[in-house]
């Protein structure tokens, strides 16, 4: 994708196919005000997407396209992410992918670190309309519990860290004890969320220049 009508048209495809603006966010790495416009404006509707517009700021899409179709080139890039993770913490045995996109990454972490293997399904995936505190996550049962276990955290990107944090919470309401969360891109620039240190294998920073 090159520029926003190839996002628009990606939002409206994958609306078509019943995915929620929550899922389409996180198809196309962008944030949910920001999906949330790209549906909007697909359909047309200029008001509405006038006034998700208003309540949204810039945003920064990632096309990472070119790792996730390879799988040679995905093994690399989680081998960096679990060379970043590897000295942190020495009693280690569980990695948790956060659907869908990290899913894929944290299995090739996890087999490089020779943890097992854990996913947590974000409340956005269920987020269309209204309150999304009304919604809620979940750890898959096809995969190893938490179990009050040390564990790392592996997404693909950090938007804004909302679902980073919601997966830190989960593991910790689950008794196990998030170590160090890994991810291919931060468009944040976070150093640590709620006390757990974040690593990234590329951080975005906006400069905004005055004129």
């Amino acid at each position: 994708m090159k520029n926003v009508d190839d996002l628009i048209d990606s939002a409206a495809e994958l609306a078509e196919h019943g995915l929620s603006k929550g899922e389409i966010a996180d198809e196309l790495n962008v944030s949910r005000e920001t999906a949330s416009w790209l549906v909007e404006r697909a359909g047309g509707n200029d008001a509405d997407a006038e006034t998700a517009a208003a309540t949204t700021t810039a945003d920064i899409h990632v096309d990472w396209s070119a790792l996730g179709r390879d799988s040679t080139r995905l093994r690399y890039a989680a081998s960096a992410m679990a060379d970043l993770l590897a000295k942190q913490g020495e009693d280690v045995d569980l990695t948790v992918g956060i659907e869908k996109a990290g899913a894929p990454l944290a299995t090739a972490v996890a087999n490089q670190l020779d943890t097992d293997l854990g996913t947590y399904a974000p409340a956005k995936h269920q987020w269309d309309e209204g309150d999304i505190d009304e919604q809620g996550g979940g750890f898959s049962r096809n995969f190893a519990a938490i179990r009050d276990r040390d564990c790392y955290v592996v997404d693909d990107i950090i938007t804004s860290g909302t679902t980073m944090r919601e997966s830190i919470d989960a593991i910790r309401e689950q008794g196990g004890e998030p170590v160090a969360c890994v991810v291919l891109v931060d468009k944040r620039g976070y150093d640590e969320i709620d006390g757990v240190p974040v690593y990234s294998l590329v951080d975005v920073v906006r400069v905004d220049r005055e004129e």
